[in-house]
């Protein structure tokens, strides 16, 4: 653990967010006792959260524009999350977010050949490395949306916390144990209260 970062670095991650990074993009914004925090705050931020998740290299910078179509896509992304959970039509605009970040850089199949055998691998488009990650980013939330895993895609119940997490059973109502503590403390601190 990076003991120098800020605190909010060391949000534990919530269940989903190792398989789909779009759910990870999605929750770079969320609320603390102190205020809201944003992982991609800046240009520099945003690039660092991307080489982290390994979806740009460190050596390529990130312009304002592409820091721009970043917090657009994250923006439409909570949209669409929103109306999976409501089984809802989404708002237009989300939707033509995603497909333009998905025409951005569209992949190119390939046959790959590893030592389970043949398969097919889609590449994206290098050429425009900032491109290529949003295209992946909307090829991942495009995946987890239509998915079997769909249904399980849920917001934290815990008042202020505004993370989306993958539901591992019906009766999980928050994102992670702190959010459920909180809420069960909450809720006896008002039980005591009311006495």
């Amino acid at each position: 653990m990076d003991h120098d970062a800020p605190h909010y670095l060391h949000q534990l991650q919530v269940p989903g967010e190792e398989r789909y990074v779009s759910l990870a993009l999605v929750n770079t914004r969320f609320t603390l006792s102190h205020g809201t925090v944003d992982l991609l705050d800046d240009t520099e931020a945003a690039h660092l959260w991307l080489v982290r998740h390994e979806l740009l290299p460190d050596r390529v910078a990130l312009n304002g524009r592409q820091f721009g179509r970043l917090l657009g896509l994250r923006e439409s992304l909570r949209s669409l999350f929103e109306a999976c959970g409501a089984h809802a039509l989404p708002p237009g605009d989300s939707l033509d977010t995603l497909n333009s970040a998905l025409a951005a850089a569209p992949s190119t199949p390939r046959l790959a050949w590893t030592s389970e055998g043949p398969h097919r691998a889609d590449e994206p488009d290098t050429g425009n490395p900032a491109a290529a990650a949003l295209s992946l980013l909307a090829e991942d939330a495009t995946e987890l949306l239509t998915g079997s895993e769909a249904g399980q895609l849920t917001e934290c119940a815990a008042q202020g916390c505004v993370r989306w997490f993958l539901r591992s059973h019906a009766a999980r109502r928050w994102c992670t144990t702190k959010c459920g503590n909180r809420v069960r403390a909450a809720r006896a601190y008002a039980a005591r209260k009311g006495r």
